[in-house]
């Protein structure tokens, strides 16, 4: 990996445009206002930190989360950005780097050979949306601190007294409360991230303060991604099928390293990241490695003549339980939007295929036994996939002259087009019965569940498959599950969980909620999806009646009504106690209703979250509930 000139002054940033658009549409930088919006925020002054790491200019990176949870420091040893002015704007080049955006050293290529920070965008756009920023760098023996706002200067550029040894950039900021609805930080959240970039850059130090939790952590991969991937293995409880895992690592002009196990899991996992950001929605990057494992694997069953008579594979059964990390460096990243979620560059495309390919054709020819296990484990996919189909093609969509077969308790709507038609997934038979005298029978259709929905975190394909109330729901659907999912089958438009109000309800939505983001992630990716929200509390205050989702709903409502007549609280145990009426005005019918719909905004995140909340690991369980502990009135376990 080339290292960038010795010369890096005001001469190197490049200024494009202000900052006026980024508090107008923070979304369009950062991808929201919402939690992932704000961490956001702390990526890109990391990311800023890690490109001088990348090019060689750093060995060390501290974040610190303050006491007060809202504000934060990122610190390295990296070079420093440039004090100097630059010559056109007769500013210092650290307030252009902060104050204008596309202000960076990063539009020429001889200062950074890769980097992962928003093309130059992260620092201005931090100091855009925060309060108040400060930043502290050392250079040529001195050392400089300056003060920001919203955006602006809010002081001079000062020479501190005194010399100081090494160089490098401290950055700490606090997010703007006027755009932000929440600025507390995630302590979690910062470590995992944290902990993630030194997998993915070997040899740096990664440390992380939190004074809230009152915790220091060093992070230290030598092994990089190898580490990473036995660390994700243990997180999915997966057990593998081949100890040693394949690894392919090149270090050219553009820097390439994949590393992978199968393991038993019936479902496909791939982390891949571009210049050490998490791309969630995969890329280029991502689909040439998909092409080059199923062409490796293709070429080594063909070549052996593997395939048994009568099964046929397919690149879903090639990538069933695989688990793999990828990550490469490219110096001109093409990215989807500013958030970075996905890469566009055509050229990564080939370039990881090609690699894995050849790579893995070879790991397996000289491997023998690990290819026996891998072989014989995606021709179990493949049968398993067939039974899976050949019991969901049994179902097919009410009308025409197919023969429909439903579930007997399914309450079907009347109407068979497109639209309008909605699914309650309804917990009970006392509340189905309540929902389907409440509902609109030309639009609404009832599936009630009996006895305890299965937890299908760790459940097997099979036991999943012949569990009675899955397989209701998979018949009503009629669309399948896994990867033959065709969503042109689905039967309705709208699929609404609807549960009691109450912890136990809670606890059953969190069971569909896997079932559906493991086995039917279609559904939520095309915004099919939906929570219902039932009242908990009847509040009567004269003649009037308000409903409360919840406690905190309800003390709203209780104080916004002080000094009424004495109200009284009805606290509902299930959706079975509401009168049919009451049920439709509140949680069924589309004019009064609320309805939350399932997005995934961070899949990593939700990822980690399911397998620690529902996986077989009582300890993981046990530390999410205790690091999540402050939001307990937002989460309820």
């Amino acid at each position: 990996m080339s290292v960038a000139p010795k010369e890096y002054n005001a001469k190197n940033i490049t200024a494009l445009e202000g900052l006026e658009p980024v508090r107008k549409r923070p979304g369009m930088y950062i991808g929201g206002v919402g939690s992932a919006g704000l961490h956001h925020l702390i990526w890109e002054i990391v990311d800023n930190s890690v490109d001088e790491a990348m090019n060689g200019h750093a060995s060390e990176i501290t974040v610190t989360l303050h006491k007060d949870g809202e504000t934060v420091s990122v610190s390295d040893n990296g070079r420093g950005i440039p004090v100097d002015k630059h010559p056109k704007t007769k500013k210092s080049a650290l307030e252009m780097v902060l104050t204008v955006l596309h202000a960076g050293g990063k539009f020429e290529g001889d200062n950074y050979k890769t980097s992962g920070g928003l093309h130059g965008v992260g620092a201005s756009v931090v100091n855009a949306l925060s309060k108040e920023l400060v930043a502290v760098v050392k250079r040529n023996g001195a050392q400089y601190r300056m003060a920001f706002s919203r955006g602006h200067a809010t002081s001079k550029l000062q020479k501190l007294r005194g010399t100081v040894r090494g160089t490098g950039t401290a950055i700490t900021f606090t997010p703007d409360p006027t755009i932000f609805p929440r600025t507390t930080f995630n302590g979690e959240t910062i470590k995992q991230r944290l902990e993630t970039a030194s997998f993915l850059h070997r040899g740096v130090k990664v440390t992380y303060v939190d004074e809230v939790a009152k915790t220091r952590d060093t992070f230290l991969h030598e092994n990089g991604i190898v580490d990473y991937l036995g660390k994700v293995v243990k997180e999915r409880e997966a057990r593998t099928i081949h100890e040693s895992p394949f690894t392919y690592r090149v270090d050219d002009e553009d820097r390439v390293e994949v590393t992978l196990q199968w393991t038993e899991s019936t479902d496909e996992h791939v982390r891949s990241y571009v210049n050490g950001i998490p791309t969630g929605s995969g890329g280029t990057h991502e689909n040439g490695f998909r092409g080059g494992v199923v062409k490796a694997v293709r070429n080594h069953i063909d070549t052996h003549s593997l395939t048994p008579r009568g099964v046929k594979i397919t690149h879903e059964d090639i990538r069933e339980g695989l688990i793999a990390i990828v990550s490469i460096f490219v110096a001109e990243p093409q990215f989807q939007g500013q958030t970075k979620d996905r890469l566009n560059n055509s050229e990564a495309h080939g370039l990881v295929e090609s690699g894995v390919r050849s790579a893995m054709e070879q790991w397996l020819n000289n491997n023998p036994s690990v290819a026996d296990a891998v072989i014989a484990r995606i021709v179990a996919a493949a049968r398993a996939r067939a039974a899976s189909r050949a019991a969901s093609e049994a179902v097919s969509r009410k009308g025409g002259s197919k023969r429909t077969l439903l579930p007997g308790k399914l309450s079907d709507c009347v109407s068979g087009g497109k639209g309008k038609s909605e699914l309650f997934i309804v917990e009970g038979d006392s509340a189905g019965g309540s929902a389907k005298q409440g509902r609109d029978r030309n639009c609404q259709a009832i599936l009630p569940l009996r006895g305890k929905v299965l937890n299908t975190e760790s459940a097997t394909l099979k036991k999943i498959l012949d569990n009675k109330e899955i397989q209701d729901m998979i018949a009503s659907l009629g669309c399948g599950i896994g990867p033959s999912i065709n969503l042109a089958n689905l039967r309705y438009d709208r699929i609404i969980l609807l549960a009691d109000a109450d912890s136990d309800g809670h606890h059953i939505t969190t069971l569909l909620l896997t079932f559906f983001y493991r086995h039917m992630p279609a559904l939520i990716a095309d915004g099919r999806l939906f929570i219902a929200v039932p009242p908990l509390y009847r509040i009567d205050i004269g003649k009037e009646t308000f409903w409360a989702a919840d406690e905190e709903d309800r003390e709203r409502i209780l104080a916004k009504h002080t000094g009424r007549a004495n109200p009284e609280i009805t606290r509902f145990k299930g959706l079975g106690e509401m009168m049919p009426k009451v049920l439709w005005n509140t949680t069924l019918d589309p004019t009064n209703r609320t309805l939350l719909k399932v997005e995934i905004d961070d899949h990593l995140e939700t990822d980690r979250t399911i397998s620690d909340l529902m996986g077989r690991d009582a300890s993981a369980r046990f530390r999410f509930i205790m690091d999540r502990a402050e939001d307990a009135s937002e989460i309820d376990v």
